[in-house]
C-alpha cells in the first residue's frame, strides 16, 4: 500500500499540481523573448504588446487587434474579401498536407488568410487598413492573400480613402508555387493604381517583413515607408547573403534602425507613435492632394484593371 502511494499516488497529484500550474502561467503571463522577463497578460496588452522593461516590439500582433489598436475607439469593419474556390491549387504535400495546413492556420487565427482588411476612422479621417497575420503560415503572400490586397486597394480608390498596410510576411507561399509568386505583380499593380488616382499608401514593416512580400507592396513603393523599432526588414535572409557573399554582417544588419540608416526606410516609429505619426501624415498628404480632382470613370472596375495589367506583363 505505502509503496502504491509513493510510487504511483504521489507522481500523479505532483503531475496533476505542475500541469495546472503550468495553464495559469501560459494563461496569465508572457516571457519576453528578448530579456526574457514574466510580464503579466493583461498589462501586455495596456502596453500595445511592447515589453515595458526593455522595449522589445512582440511580433505576434493580429490583425484585429492591430485595428483595435489603429483605428478610434477600436472601431472598424472587417471588408469581406473573395476566396479562391481551390484552396490547394497544386495539391501540395511535405511534412503534411498544404489543405490541412490551411484548415490549422484558420482555426488558430479566426481569419481566411494572412491578410485582413478593415474600414474605419482615424482621428475622424475614413482609412482602409490591412494587416498580416504572422501566426498564418508564416503571413506569407498567397493566392487569397493576394486577393484580399487588391480588393482592399479597390475599396480604397472607390471610397477615396488612404491605405494603410502592416506586413508581417516571409514572404511567397511556396505551397502555391507560380501562383503565390504571381501575387507579387498583381498586389504592385494594385499599388500603382493607388497612385495614379492620387491615393495615399502607407507602409509600416513589422517583424519579420521578408522575401516577395518586400520585393511588392510593403517596399519604397510606399509614400511613406516606415518600421517598428527592431524589425527586421529584407528580401534574402543575413545567413543566405552570409553564406552567399562570405563576409560578416554587422550585428544590426537588416533591422530597422540599420535599414533605416542606409536610406531604405523614410522613418522607424514606436507602436505607441504610430497612430499619431501616421493621422499628421495624412491629413498634409490629404490637404495636398484635395486640389487633386479625379474624375469618377478612373474608380471604375479597379480589380478588372489589375487583372488586364497582370495577364499582359505575363504574357510579356
Amino acid at each position: 500500500m505505502k509503496n502504491w502511494i509513493n510510487n504511483f499516488l504521489k507522481p500523479k497529484i505532483k503531475s496533476l499540481f505542475k500541469k495546472r500550474s503550468s495553464l495559469l502561467k501560459e494563461a496569465l503571463w508572457e516571457s519576453c523573448e528578448e530579456c526574457k522577463t514574466l510580464i503579466i497578460k493583461d498589462e501586455l496588452v495596456k502596453n500595445l504588446w511592447v515589453c515595458p522593461k526593455c522595449n522589445s516590439h512582440k511580433r505576434k500582433v493580429e490583425p484585429r487587434d492591430r485595428f483595435s489598436i489603429f483605428f478610434d475607439d477600436a472601431s472598424f469593419e472587417i471588408l469581406d474579401q473573395p476566396m479562391s474556390k481551390n484552396d490547394d491549387p497544386i495539391k501540395f504535400v511535405a511534412k503534411k498536407k498544404y489543405s490541412d495546413q490551411l484548415k490549422e492556420a484558420r482555426k488558430k487565427t479566426g481569419q481566411p488568410d494572412s491578410i485582413l482588411v478593415a474600414h474605419g476612422k482615424l482621428d475622424g479621417m475614413e482609412v482602409t487598413c490591412a494587416a498580416m497575420s504572422f501566426s498564418f503560415i508564416g503571413g506569407s503572400l498567397s493566392v487569397n492573400s493576394g486577393e484580399a490586397f487588391v480588393n482592399g486597394a479597390a475599396y480604397a480608390i472607390k471610397n477615396r480613402t488612404p491605405l494603410v498596410v502592416f506586413s508581417a510576411s516571409g514572404g511567397a507561399r511556396m505551397q502555391e508555387n507560380l501562383l503565390a509568386l504571381s501575387q507579387m505583380t498583381r498586389t504592385t499593380l494594385a499599388v500603382h493604381e493607388l497612385k495614379k488616382k492620387n491615393i495615399p499608401y502607407f507602409v509600416i514593416a513589422c517583424h519579420p517583413t521578408s522575401g516577395g512580400v518586400t520585393a511588392s507592396f510593403a517596399s519604397g513603393l510606399a509614400d511613406i515607408y516606415m518600421a517598428e523599432p527592431g524589425a527586421t526588414v529584407a528580401f534574402a535572409g543575413a545567413r543566405v547573403i552570409k553564406d552567399t557573399v562570405k563576409e560578416e554582417m554587422p550585428p544590426n544588419f537588416q533591422q530597422s534602425s540599420w535599414i533605416l540608416e542606409h536610406g531604405q526606410l523614410d522613418m522607424v516609429v514606436e507602436r505607441k507613435y504610430l497612430r499619431g505619426t501616421i493621422s499628421t501624415l495624412l491629413q498634409i498628404l490629404l490637404k495636398k492632394k484635395e486640389s487633386q480632382v479625379i474624375s469618377e470613370t478612373e474608380t471604375d472596375d479597379v480589380e478588372s484593371q489589375i487583372n488586364t495589367e497582370t495577364s499582359k506583363s505575363q504574357s510579356a
